[in-house]
This record gives structure tokens, sequence and C-alpha cells, in this order.
């Protein structure tokens, strides 16, 4: 498989248990983050989550076309380490199913730049905290598998790679003015929710919410609010 979408998701969030399923404009965020996702140029589109949360999660996923696959609970790199290995994957396209407004207009333009600098590692910076994507080279996400032992790295898979330029070819741009903003829309508490409902309340038409959309509506006094 060239490229992959892999979304990660369970349910036993500490803060805010069962975020992924919460709606927002009646939807299942999981399923907003899926949708989003599927306007990503790829060969295959995976929800990536653990044998407590995969009953649950398995309607979703077949809804919306995505194949679920099972790994371990709290060694993330290990759970994606086994999708790359199992579909054979090139470049993974990395998400988290607590990020509803995920772009996948940015998400394509990361891509372009990943594959044609042939990087290992690559994602855009100065964008609302919830919009982007990460591009992992396959073999490169195996290695950090290898490697990594530190928990945190484990935990979030990218940060061996990052953490290592030496044996990395790492991109890290920074997004262009027109979307560049510091606000947090990720969700991980009922503050984050509440914000969230009310941008859905505001923006959703029944499509992915578009970026520029998003960055201008958060540029607005009356939304402001600064990353954590």
């Amino acid at each position: 498989m060239k490229r992959a979408v892999m979304l990660q998701a369970r349910l036993a969030s500490q803060r805010l248990p069962d975020k992924a399923l919460l709606t927002l404009s009646e939807i299942p965020v999981v399923e907003h983050c899926m949708m989003a996702l599927s306007g990503i140029e790829a060969s295959g589109y995976l929800l990536l989550t653990d044998e407590q949360s995969a009953s649950r999660l398995a309607p979703y996923a077949e809804r919306a076309g995505y194949t679920l696959w099972i790994g371990s609970e709290n060694d993330v790199l290990d759970r994606y380490a086994g999708a790359v290995l199992h579909y054979e994957v090139d470049t993974v396209i990395r998400a988290t199913g607590d990020n509803p407004l995920v772009s996948a207009w940015l998400a394509n333009r990361l891509l372009t730049l990943h594959e044609a600098e042939s990087a290992d590692y690559s994602g855009f910076l100065g964008m609302p905290l919830g919009t982007g994507v990460e591009c992992i080279n396959g073999a490169a996400l195996i290695q950090a598998h290898r490697d990594a032992t530190d928990r945190y790295e484990r935990e979030h898979v990218a940060p061996y790679l990052y953490r290592h330029p030496e044996l990395f070819r790492i991109r890290r741009p920074r997004v262009g003015a027109e979307i560049a903003c510091s606000t947090r829309v990720t969700l991980d508490t009922e503050e984050d929710y509440r914000f969230l409902s009310r941008i859905f309340s505001e923006l959703w038409r029944g499509r992915p919410v578009e970026i520029h959309e998003l960055v201008e509506r958060l540029r607005k006094p009356d939304l402001i609010r600064k990353s954590a």
C-alpha cells in the first residue's frame, strides 16, 4: 500500500471518556475525522484502535469505508508498526481521533512536500492545533519502533524521529500567513467540547469545514482562544 491514512482512536480517555463518540452537529467526532480524512489522496484508510474500543468503533469504521486495525492500547507506536508491516505501507498519514477539524487540504499539501523531498517525517507548524496530520515514511516508522524505548516516544508515535534529526530527514515548514493561527481546536476537555460545539453550530454545512473558513472565524475577536 503506497499511502495509508491511519487514524488512531480509543474510548478510554481519562479526562473526557468516550470523546470520540461525542456528537458535533449530531455527528460523532470520530465520523467527522474520517469524513475529513477521506479527502486525502491515499491508497487505503485505516482506523487504529485497541481491543477494548474495537467493538464500539467498528460500525463507524465500516460505515465510513475504513479498515479496523486492533493493536496495543498504550504502545501506539507498536499499533502503527503492526499496521505498516501488515499492509506494507510506504507512507503513513497519521491523524488522531480527537481532531474533528483536521484538514485534508493541508494534508494533501504536506503529502506532496513529504514525497517530493523524500522525507522521513513531515509536519506543518503554525496552523490551528488540531487541523494537521503527520506524514511518516513507513520504513522510518519501523526503525523507530525497533529502537525507541522512551514511554513518550511510544505513546505518541513520531517523537523518536524528530528527536533524532541525525538519523532521519525531517521537514517541519510553517504554513502560510493566510492560515497561520494559534487557536487550539483539538478535543481533550469539556471546555474544548463546548468550544468545538460552537464552531460546528456556526460552520457545519454537511461537509468538512474548510481550513480557510475556520481560520477566518477563529480570528474574529468573539472567538479568540489562545493555545494552551
